[in-house]
């Protein structure tokens, strides 16, 4: 039997006002992209002024890898967030610890391999990678010891979504903000060697996130242990913590499909960037500032999507789906003016803010107001394309999305940038976002409201236990 009522460290998504829920789960969310956003240009500024330009190409190298290994865990992650919160909302606390424990074992398992892996093998993906000669040293060592952290980044995000997955934003946001303060703050002490602590160079600033990651993870195990979370696996919960076959291949399916997309995302950007550096040194620093500026522009879209996808999944485990319909419209409605309001002020201050990054009164500023002219407001169809497609996964249904995503990236804009750049020029390029974007939405509202996203699941039930 089990209890109703939400126990030590659940937050029910299932009932109260939509619309405050929403904003209040979604704003961690929020904060913790933009911390983390921080936290890595913090970083580069860092390793920029004190070793150089060698060794930001190095770390530039390092970050590209590990988005791609990042990618794939987010996916699995995110369906381990989406079987929680069915699970929960239906009350079955027992299935959701079991989710728990095998996720548990297939990260820990999973990062000691890619951790051992990328550690070995570093020198051959960074020479696959093209990394330039001068800078292939620095990218193998801070690369390694990277690598050597992936358990800790692993575990960081399983205990991140098992907690959004049981209604939790606030409990990640706080240990990721101390992890981003500390990584900050040991990088120039290491990469220097002050205060008495060795001087590392580029190593020094692996050596600060790998100990920030570490550090946070430890204390973040022993506040919820201290707190009873109730989903937290104690001595009699240990026959839990095994290789569940039919689970972790629910996690592989459901979740690879949904790391595909960011892949997806990633490729398309980075044949953009293709395109936009046979226009020359100008246009693409220019273009390198937008995209800069865009991805903060998209983060209330990522966070207010990250949350209905918990929120949607209790839902629709507990079968309220007429709460899931409204939970889709306000996070819509969220998206519409958080993103429009901040299109708005960037809109207004285009010129200002392109000048904090590139050279005043200079030919990359013009071409950099021209792009954002084009393409901010288009984010804000990519937002509801967002807000629609975390509701659609939240039931099971990830191959749509991820075909949507595909759809509009690599089938419409990229041919459709360089169709309209080599016929009619650099300034016509920028077309392709908002006309990518307005396909992406029309596709997923078309899926939400005829697909038969509803009959997804995200395990074939064994047995009609979950049946009370």
């Amino acid at each position: 039997m089990h209890s109703s009522k939400p126990q030590a460290g659940q937050l029910s998504l299932t009932e109260g006002p939509i619309g405050k829920t929403l904003f209040v789960f979604s704003l961690p969310i929020l904060l913790g992209n933009v911390l983390q956003s921080l936290n890595g240009s913090i970083n580069s500024m860092w390793i920029g002024n004190i070793l150089g330009e060698q060794a930001l190409a190095a770390t530039s190298n390092a970050n590209i890898l590990m988005f791609l290994l990042i990618s794939a865990i987010f996916g699995i992650a995110m369906a381990a967030v989406i079987l929680i919160g069915q699970n929960l909302g239906a009350k079955r606390v027992d299935e959701a610890k079991k989710v728990v424990g095998t996720s548990a074992v297939f990260f820990f398992l999973l990062s000691l391999i890619v951790g051992v892996v990328g550690v070995l093998l570093s020198p051959q993906i960074l020479s696959w990678m093209n990394t330039p000669a001068d800078s292939i040293e620095l990218a193998i060592t801070y690369t390694r010891i990277i690598f050597a952290s992936i358990p800790f980044t692993f575990g960081y995000n399983l205990i991140m979504a098992v907690l959004r997955g049981s209604g939790d934003a606030k409990t990640p946001f706080y240990f990721l903000l101390l992890s981003a303060l500390l990584d900050i703050a040991l990088n120039p002490l290491l990469i220097r060697g002050m205060w008495g602590l060795p001087e590392l160079g580029i190593a020094g600033s692996a050596v600060a996130t790998f100990i920030a990651q570490g550090f946070s993870l430890v204390l973040l195990l022993v506040y919820l242990y201290r707190k009873q979370y109730f989903l937290r696996i104690t001595r009699t919960d240990l026959h839990l913590l095994t290789l569940n076959w039919t689970l972790i291949r629910t996690l592989i399916q459901k979740g690879l499909p949904m790391g595909l997309g960011m892949i997806v995302v990633s490729l398309s950007n980075m044949f953009l960037i293709h395109l936009v550096n046979s226009y020359g040194s100008e246009s693409a620093a220019a273009f390198g500032v937008a995209t800069q500026i865009s991805s903060y522009v998209q983060m209330p879209a990522m966070a207010i999507g990250g949350a209905v996808t918990s929120m949607a999944a209790q839902n629709i485990g507990a079968g309220n789906w007429s709460r899931v319909n409204r939970i889709t419209l306000t996070g819509v409605g969220y998206n519409i003016v958080l993103t429009g309001v901040l299109v708005l002020v960037l809109h207004l201050f285009n010129r200002q803010t392109l000048e904090l990054f590139l050279p005043e009164g200079g030919h990359a500023v013009d071409i950099g107001i021209h792009i954002n002219n084009l393409t901010l407001w288009s984010f804000i169809l990519f937002g509801i394309f967002n807000v629609v497609a975390g509701v659609v996964r939240s039931s099971g249904a990830v191959m749509f999305p991820l075909a949507v995503t595909f759809t509009a990236l690599l089938i419409v804009r990229i041919p459709l940038s360089y169709l309209l750049g080599y016929q009619y020029g650099f300034d016509w390029i920028w077309w392709s976002f908002p006309i990518s974007f307005l396909i992406a939405v029309a596709m997923n509202v078309w899926y939400y409201v005829y697909g038969n996203w509803r009959q997804a699941k995200m395990m074939k039930p064994a047995a009609p236990a979950g049946v009370r």
